[in-house]
C-alpha cells in the first residue's frame, strides 16, 4: 500500500476521477535531468488548478474512512494545544483539535503514518480520532498555534523525549478501529490464527519486512507489508502489546489480549534489537487448543491406558520432558484437564501463566519480588491441594520441595529439559537430589516430540522402499501389513501434505526393578536397559508405529528422532 507521497496523490485523484490517466501521464512527462528540483506530476496539476487539493483530500479520507478537517476554520482550545509540545506536533505533522471526555480528535496529514495516533493514545489514554488534512494545511496550522520554528524540525530522525516515549508499559489499546495500520495487524494476527499458527514472526530485514507463520513448527511466509510501514507495524504492536515504543535498544516482553471472532485471544510478545529494526515475536496462546484429553495428545490405544493409569495416582512425581516446544506444556494441561474434578484442588506455579484453566488455581512466577518456583511452590503445599503442577524444575531447591510435596500425600507434575525419559533421573541426581528421594518419589517420565501429522484432505497410498524404512526398524513383515500414506498437497495443508501435529512418546514407568536401580545410582545406559526389557519403546519405534499406522511419514520421524540413540 503506498504512503500519502505526491505519486500516491495523484493515483487517489485518477481513482476518484477527479484526473484522467492520459492526463496525469502527460503531466509526469519531463525532460529535466534534475529529478530534486522537478515538480511532480501532482504539484503540477495543483499549480495549474487542474487538481483541488481540499477534493484530493476528501477522495483520500474516503479511500480510509476518515473524516476531514478544514484548519482554516478551525478554532483550537489552548488547554487542548498543550496536550502536544511543538516537537511532537512537528515530528508527527499532526494537531490536536478538540477533546470530548475520553475522546480526541486529531487532523494527522498522513492516514499511514499512525506513529502519532498511536503514541497520542499511549500517553493521554483517550480514543484518538483522526481527521484528514492535506500536508502543507497541517504544517502551517503547526507553525499558526505553535510559533514558526526552522524546517529541519520537521524532518528530525526521532521524536524529541516526547512523554509517550518516556513512558513504558500499560498501553491500551485506544487508537481508533478504523486505522489503517490498526486494520492491517488486526488482519495478520486474525490470518494467522486461521490458519492454525502458533507464532507470527514481524522481521525487519535489510530491502523488506518479513512477515512469517509457524504453522505445525513451520515457518511459512505470509503477505507481508511494505517495508515503509515496517515502523508503523512494530509500533502498533508495542502498544496493543503493553510496552514502551521509545525502547528500541534492549528486549521487551508484553502481552495481547483480544477478541477475534467472538472469542478471547491472547498473544505473548517478544521484541528484540536487529540491524534493520525491532523483530518481533507473537506466540498465539488459543484457550480452545488445551481443552483436549489423553486422546488427542497422540497416544496409541496401550500407552495411552498406561498413562492414564500413571496420573491417576495419589502421590508421587511425573515428569515430561523434551526439547522447548515439544508439547510438554499440552500434554500436562491435558492431564489436569483429565484430573480436574470438583472433589480435587489443583494448583498450579508457572512462569509465565499462558493459559487459562477453569477450576484451577494458577500462581505466576514473580522473581522479581521473591516468588519463585521454590516459593510459590512452598505457599502452594499450605493450601492442601491434591494436585500440584510445578512448570519447570530448574535448580535444587525447586526439586527437594516438589519431592517432599510428593512423598506428603501430592500428585506433583512437571518437566525437565532431557532428551529422552531414563535421562531425567540422572538430571535430578546432577542438581543434588539424592538418588533415595528420586527412586522413592518418581512414578513415572514421558519423553515426547512433535511430528506433523498426514494431511486426511490430500491423504495418498504409498509404498516406501526397503531403504526408506530401515531407519526406522520396520520389517518386511510389519510393511505388509501397514497402511502407509503421504500427502499429496492440497490448499488445506498449504501444500506441504502434513496437517496439524501429535505427540510420539517414549513412557517411562518406574517399577520395583527400576526403583532399586536408582536407589543404587545405576547410569542412565543401564537405566534404559532395564525399561527396554520391562517394554519401554523408543521415541523412533512408537513414531514407526504410527507411520505403520499412516498417520505420519517416514521423512518426518526420522527427522525429528535424529538423536535416538536406539
Amino acid at each position: 500500500m503506498p504512503t500519502t507521497t505526491d505519486d500516491y496523490l495523484l493515483e487517489v485523484a485518477v481513482a476518484a476521477g477527479l484526473v484522467s490517466r492520459d492526463r496525469a501521464r502527460e503531466a509526469g512527462v519531463d525532460g529535466s535531468l534534475d529529478t530534486a528540483t522537478t515538480p511532480s506530476a501532482y504539484r503540477r496539476l495543483v499549480t495549474a488548478g487542474e487538481l483541488n487539493p481540499d477534493q484530493v483530500n476528501a477522495a483520500l479520507a474516503a479511500r480510509f474512512g476518515m473524516g476531514t478537517v478544514e484548519l482554516g476554520r478551525e478554532t483550537i482550545a489552548a488547554e487542548v494545544l498543550a496536550l502536544l509540545t511543538r516537537e511532537q506536533a512537528a515530528h508527527y505533522q499532526l494537531l490536536p483539535l478538540r477533546r470530548h471526555h475520553s475522546v480526541l480528535e486529531v487532523a494527522i496529514a498522513d492516514p499511514l503514518d499512525t506513529d502519532g495516533v498511536d503514541a497520542l493514545a499511549h500517553l493521554l489514554h483517550v480514543s484518538v480520532e483522526p481527521r484528514l488534512a492535506p500536508r502543507e494545511e497541517v504544517l502551517r496550522a503547526i507553525d499558526r498555534y505553535y510559533g514558526a520554528a526552522p524546517v529541519d524540525d520537521y524532518a528530525s530522525p526521532e521524536p524529541v523525549a516526547t512523554a509517550a516515549n518516556r513512558e513504558a508499559g500499560g498501553a491500551e489499546e485506544n487508537s481508533t478501529s478504523d486505522a489503517p495500520i490498526v486494520k492491517l495487524v488486526h488482519d495478520l494476527i486474525a490470518k494467522a490464527v486461521a490458519q492454525r499458527a502458533s507464532d507470527i514472526h514481524l522481521e525487519p530485514l535489510a530491502r523488506q519486512f518479513r512477515v512469517r507463520y509457524r504453522i505445525d513448527g513451520m515457518l511459512i511466509n505470509a503477505a507481508a507489508p511494505p517495508k515503509r510501514l515496517q515502523a508503523a507495524v512494530i509500533s502498533r504492536v508495542k502498544i496493543m502489546a503493553g510496552i514502551s515504543i521509545a525502547e528500541k535498544r534492549l528486549p521487551q516482553d508484553g502481552r495481547i489480549q483480544i477478541l477475534l471472532d467472538g472469542r478471547p485471544l491472547d498473544l505473548r510478545v517478544s521484541t528484540i534489537p536487529a540491524s534493520h529494526g525491532e523483530g518481533i515475536v507473537m506466540r498465539i496462546l488459543d484457550q480452545q487448543t488445551l481443552r483436549i484429553g489423553l486422546g488427542e495428545l497422540g497416544f496409541m490405544p496401550d500407552d495411552r491406558a498406561a498413562f492414564a493409569r500413571l496420573i491417576a495416582q495419589p502421590d508421587g512425581i511425573l515428569l515430561v520432558t523434551g526439547p522447548t516446544g515439544s508439547g510438554k506444556t499440552t500434554t500436562l494441561y491435558s492431564c489436569l484437564h483429565e484430573l480436574n474434578q470438583p472433589d480435587r484442588k489443583i494448583i498450579t506455579v508457572e512462569d509465565p501463566v499462558e493459559y487459562q484453566l477453569s477450576g484451577v488455581n494458577q500462581v505466576p512466577v514473580r522473581a522479581e519480588v521473591g516468588m519463585s518456583f521454590a516459593a510459590a511452590l512452598r505457599g502452594m503445599l499450605r493450601q492442601a491441594p491434591n494436585i500440584v503442577m510445578v512448570g519447570e524444575i530448574r535448580d535444587l531447591e525447586t526439586a527437594e520441595i516438589a519431592i517432599h510435596a510428593s512423598l506428603t500425600g501430592h500428585m506433583v507434575f512437571s518437566t525437565l529439559h532431557t532428551n529422552d525419559a531414563p535421562g531425567a533421573v540422572g538430571r535430578l541426581i546432577d542438581i543434588g537430589v539424592k538418588p533415595f528421594l528420586v527412586s522413592s518419589s518418581l512414578r513415572g517420565v514421558l519423553a515426547q516430540r512433535l511430528v506433523r501429522k498426514v494431511c486426511e484432505s490430500c491423504s495418498r497410498p504409498v509404498v516406501p522402499t526397503a531403504q526408506e524404512l530401515a531407519p526406522l526398524g520396520i520389517t518386511p513383515m510389519q510393511a505388509q501389513d501397514a497402511d502407509f500414506r503421504r500427502g499429496a498437497g492440497c490448499v488445506q495443508c498449504h501444500h506441504t501434505g502434513y496437517f496439524g501435529r501429535m505427540g510420539i512418546f517414549e513412557l517411562l514407568i518406574v517399577d520395583d526393578g527400576l526403583r532399586q536401580l536408582i536407589h543404587a545410582g545405576t547410569s542412565a545406559a543401564r537405566l534404559r536397559q532395564h525399561a527396554r526389557g520391562m517394554g519401554m519403546r523408543s521415541l523412533r519405534e512408537d513414531g514407526a508405529r504410527k507411520v505403520i499406522a499412516g498417520l505420519t511419514t517416514v521423512e518426518e520421524v526420522v527427522s525429528i528422532t535424529l538423536g535416538d540413540s536406539d
